[in-house]
């Protein structure tokens, strides 16, 4: 008996002392990485470089955004897919859109982009978007405009700078 009390001691022991050796892996926290624009012809990219920056500025909305996107200027089909965004646009917020919901923007063509929220936000009154968040990812020189349109409706307004 004695021996067995020894040799589970002993088995004890060393599992004691080999979790006790283990080296913890360090915790690393993954740096944020500053998004980077792609090239303004670059669909692909431009489609993937929105979903990240929509990811990242989130903050406490928990339901899907609403991802408006325009496609290049330089694509052939650019006028139509322009005025089926701004027929889309324009009937969501015709229809209202709810507190706890992103609207999202962005596109490499920014001023046609500052264009459809113009129209899309016209039946807008006043202090009807309070909670609801809204992003435009585009130039700059757009960012006025578009804050002037959208800060009437009480909306959280976010610009992101695309570059």
């Amino acid at each position: 008996m004695n021996t067995l009390k020894s040799v589970l001691a002993a088995a004890t022991l060393a599992v004691a002392l080999t979790a006790c050796s283990k080296e913890e892996t360090p915790v690393v926290e993954e740096a944020a990485v500053a998004l980077v624009a792609p090239a303004a012809d670059d669909d692909a990219g431009w489609r993937q470089y929105l979903q990240a920056v929509v990811r990242e500025n989130l903050g406490t909305i928990s339901n899907p955004p609403f991802l408006y996107y325009l496609p290049p200027e330089s694509d052939p089909e650019f006028a139509d897919k322009y005025g089926r965004q701004v027929e889309s646009a324009t009937t969501a917020m015709s229809r209202g859109v709810q507190p706890g919901n992103m609207l999202a923007f962005g596109s490499s063509a920014s001023a046609k982009m500052a264009d459809l929220i113009e129209t899309a936000f016209k039946p807008v009154e006043a202090d009807t978007l309070k909670g609801v968040r809204v992003l435009f990812i585009g130039n700059a020189a757009d960012n006025a405009r578009v804050m002037a349109i959208v800060q009437p409706t009480g909306a959280e307004y976010i610009f992101v700078e695309a570059k």
